[in-house]
């Protein structure tokens, strides 16, 4: 997909970008669209259809924006660091009360502090999260589980979905991991479909978005040179020492998973 404008463009299709988003992240993700299904149906299940979400690590804020179609009464907190998503999520949300975007970085103690100014009371019914913890070192998402229990209120969930092999398949988990690469090359051949590498690349020529590309190439130089994949056990060990009463597996993809912890 072309992102660029053509003369004559007074602004991006915002919606375009999101959809361009979607593909690019479908395409690593197969089943990307039943794990945010599997976090909305707890979501509604457990916090009603008026939750208040704080959805971490938002991205272009894809997992609000599932959210509000499912539940037109429900409340965002977006958060995420990188300028060039916020952006795009700014720009998306633009003029909706429901939403509020705000900018943190989960590899320091005390980002909590920009959720409990923008939240009444400073507690969330629930946090979501896909696909973006695994860039912090694995001792960090300890640390970060136990804070994420002092943003939750009682009774409220948080679900992480990301790559989380079962570490008793690991020549399943190997080969199904294979296969998918294989798959998602002959879409990208085949399609048009852009990959993360192209993706980005179709960002720096934007005129919207070139500035906060290059910031957001500034903030992460350097930091994204290792991934941290704890397995679905050292997920619930993480939940259960930070204080979640409740821990456990709420969806299984292959070499996906999405751990749940209940306050």
């Amino acid at each position: 997909m072309d992102l660029t404008l053509t003369e004559g463009d007074l602004s991006a299709d915002w919606d375009e970008i999101q959809r361009g988003w979607d593909e690019q992240q479908a395409a690593y993700l197969p089943d990307r669209e039943e794990r945010f299904a599997a976090m909305l149906d707890v979501v509604e299940a457990v916090c009603g259809t008026k939750p208040r979400v704080l959805d971490l690590a938002c991205g272009t804020g894809s997992i609000t924006r599932r959210l509000l179609e499912r539940l037109p009464d429900a409340t965002s907190v977006a958060l995420d660091l990188d300028p060039a998503l916020l952006r795009i999520a700014e720009r998306t949300f633009s003029g909706d009360s429901r939403v509020r975007i705000v900018a943190a970085d989960l590899g320091i103690p005390g980002w909590q502090e920009v959720v409990r100014e923008a939240v009444p009371g400073g507690e969330v019914d629930a946090v979501l999260t896909a696909t973006a913890l695994h860039w912090l070192p694995e001792e960090r998402i300890g640390t970060l589980y136990g804070e994420l229990a002092g943003v939750v209120r009682s009774g409220g969930v948080f679900v992480n979905a990301d790559h989380m092999v079962d570490p008793g398949l690991p020549t399943v988990s190997e080969r199904v991991d294979e296969l998918r690469r294989i798959r998602r090359e002959a879409l990208y051949a085949d399609s048009g479909v852009l990959s993360w590498d192209a993706w980005w690349s179709e960002l720096r020529q934007h005129p919207e978005l070139a500035d906060a590309v290059a910031e957001r190439d500034e903030v992460f130089s350097g930091s994204h040179s290792s991934e941290s994949m704890p397995s679905v056990e050292r997920h619930q060990e993480f939940l259960r020492a930070g204080g979640f009463a409740e821990v456990g597996v709420i969806w299984r993809g292959l070499t996906d998973a999405a751990v749940l912890g209940l306050r």
